[in-house]
């Protein structure tokens, strides 16, 4: 015996057309997240010699790129198809990945809640394992600069943590000419620079502490971070309940399509 909303079961255009609309952009988006991906490696020579990604000591921003792109790809393909051909195994699949990745992103948020100490251990740890790699890949730099600069930081906890990157390192060997000094995004902008100096970092932790507060940023970035979260709150928030929202939308579409397609096999089959 089935209960069916319908006095004759049937599939709905309606949720059949707006799943398979809401899986496109998924579909499109991570077929451009894969190109962004495929050229960023191909610029830095890496489809050439895949060592260069295990070289690599800390992330590669391009391998995240490359995940999503293939996790939307992906479900956006599934729930596609399913939608159209009206397959409730691709339908299911779809479903079933749209809910772990949501219980997963409310895990990691509670997580990341109750266990706060250990998240800024673990956050520290990712931060400097990425500033010994930071001159190994360009775009991990850009993201390390943009991240400093905006957030007017330097370092995790502070601008000594540049002696874990071997060319800033002030007590190695090493004949770099950056030994002893910071990046430039470390540095205070001079309003009067139209030009970027790069060379701005150069030399500043041999001067004495009192001296940096002029020069360059002294708050860690971990510090800063944890000061931006409080007053955006709100965005943040925001952002995670759209998220969950068009999530949730998702697997209502999908479950429904899927009780529709079931709801029609059952009354065919007497």
């Amino acid at each position: 015996m089935h209960y069916y909303r319908y006095s004759n079961a049937e599939v709905s255009c309606w949720y059949k057309y707006l799943l398979f609309s809401y899986n496109i952009v998924f579909w499109l988006a991570g077929v451009a997240f894969l190109a962004a991906g495929l050229w960023a490696w191909s610029e830095k020579g890496v489809l050439s010699d895949l060592t260069k990604v295990t070289g690599l000591h800390g992330l590669d921003p391009v391998v995240l790129v490359l995940v999503v792109g293939i996790v939307m790809f992906t479900l956006g393909f599934a729930g596609c198809v399913g939608a159209l051909r009206e397959n409730i195994c691709l339908l299911k699949f779809f479903c079933g990945t749209i809910v772990f990745i949501f219980l997963l992103e409310l895990a990691v948020a509670v997580m990341a809640f109750l266990f706060q100490d250990w998240v800024r251990d673990r956050v520290k740890e990712f931060f400097e394992n990425n500033i010994k790699s930071y001159r190994d890949d360009i775009d991990l730099q850009n993201i390390i600069d943009s991240l400093q600069r905006i957030n007017h930081c330097c370092g995790a906890q502070g601008p000594e943590d540049w002696d874990f990157n071997i060319y800033f390192d002030c007590k190695s060997e090493s004949k770099s000419r950056e030994k002893c000094g910071v990046p430039f995004s470390c540095c205070i902008p001079d309003p009067a620079q139209k030009v970027v100096n790069t060379q701005c970092g150069y030399d500043i932790r041999k001067k004495s502490k009192s001296e940096w507060d002029d020069q360059i940023f002294v708050k860690g970035c971990i510090h800063a971070l944890e000061a931006w979260l409080p007053r955006n709150i709100y965005i943040v928030a925001g952002v995670f309940i759209a998220i969950s929202l068009l999530q949730i939308f998702g697997i209502f579409l999908a479950r429904t399509l899927i009780a529709d397609i079931e709801a029609v096999k059952a009354s065919n089959a007497f």
